[in-house]
């Protein structure tokens, strides 16, 4: 596994938020009772609650309970990787079409290896989506595209993803909701990679391809029975190949949103935090970057 684990797990709420697609029609599935993990930074008088998120679920993981709940029912701010939904919407697809097209460039599948642009090719046959079109699009986008697009075809929903219940929670309760980023923002971490390395993640990606439902299924899993080092394990499956994508998606991001909460510390009050769980797991999660700045967090027991 390599590009694909950071993408669903840290950096896919901008694309989700542009791209939709029916998923097949399936039997209703059994309710799946989740506890994913929380964490907690205080002072005297500012509580920061840590959530992470998967940003594609499937619509019978039931996880918004028990700590989760209460513990973002007590805040007054709630904190989402992107809040800028009407942005997203103005610009919507033909926006993103724009920024991910290279129309004068060769042709994608020319510029991978031999063995990879023929899979490429192929991959792009096996989910209907147009070759003529695809093979002028700029690596990053067709990452995305076949990273995503299959797993909303087999029933992972972003309109199911924890990110989308809790802004939706957080509108409907008249709370605050404050952006870490923006979406053309997180878009541009991937536009401004050097083109060698997204040819390598779109290069890793056609290779996971085979087994993406059950990579999603194992991260989920993890993810779902409260699990981060388990998580942290599969997320590492990619850093070892990618250190300079994960210092992009991860490190950079995780050191300056560990900035962003101490800096909060300042200011009274309850704050609920919901962004990628790649983020919280790992030797460079945002607990690790603000323990080296000197701010404790703690696990929330999961019978709070």
């Amino acid at each position: 596994m390599a590009a694909l684990a950071l993408i669903v797990a840290c950096a896919a709420p901008a694309f989700a938020k542009t791209t939709a697609v029916a998923a097949e029609a399936t039997p209703q599935a059994k309710i799946i009772d989740a506890h994913p993990a929380l964490w907690v930074v205080k002072d005297r008088d500012t509580t920061i609650y840590l959530f992470g998120t998967i940003h594609l679920l499937r619509p019978n993981i039931r996880w918004f309970e028990g700590p989760v709940r209460k513990a973002f029912d007590k805040a007054q701010d709630v904190v989402l990787e992107i809040a800028d939904r009407d942005e997203a919407a103005a610009g919507g697809q033909a926006a993103l079409v724009q920024r991910a097209f290279a129309p004068d460039a060769p042709p994608l599948s020319s510029r991978l290896p031999a063995a990879d642009g023929a899979r490429y090719l192929a991959a792009l046959q096996q989910n209907d989506i147009p070759a003529a079109v695809f093979d002028k699009v700029k690596p990053w986008f067709a990452t995305f595209t076949l990273s995503i697009l299959p797993l909303q075809k087999s029933g992972y929903d972003p309109a199911s993803g924890a990110d989308r219940a809790i802004e939706g929670a957080a509108q409907k309760a008249g709370k605050r909701l404050i952006g870490l980023e923006t979406t053309a923002q997180q878009l541009g971490f991937f536009e401004t990679m050097p083109e060698a390395l997204q040819l390598q993640m779109l290069s890793e990606t056609i290779d996971e391809l085979p087994t993406i439902t059950e990579t999603i299924g194992r991260m989920i899993a993890a993810w779902s029975s409260g699990n981060p080092d388990g998580l942290a394990d599969l997320m590492n499956e990619s850093i070892d190949s990618n250190p300079e994508f994960e210092r992009i998606l991860l490190t950079d991001r995780n050191a300056h949103w560990a900035d962003w909460i101490k800096a909060r510390l300042d200011e009274p009050g309850t704050v609920f935090i919901a962004v990628g769980a790649g983020h919280l797991a790992g030797e460079h999660s945002v607990q690790a970057m603000l323990k080296a700045r000197g701010v404790t967090s703690r696990r929330v027991d999961k019978q709070r």
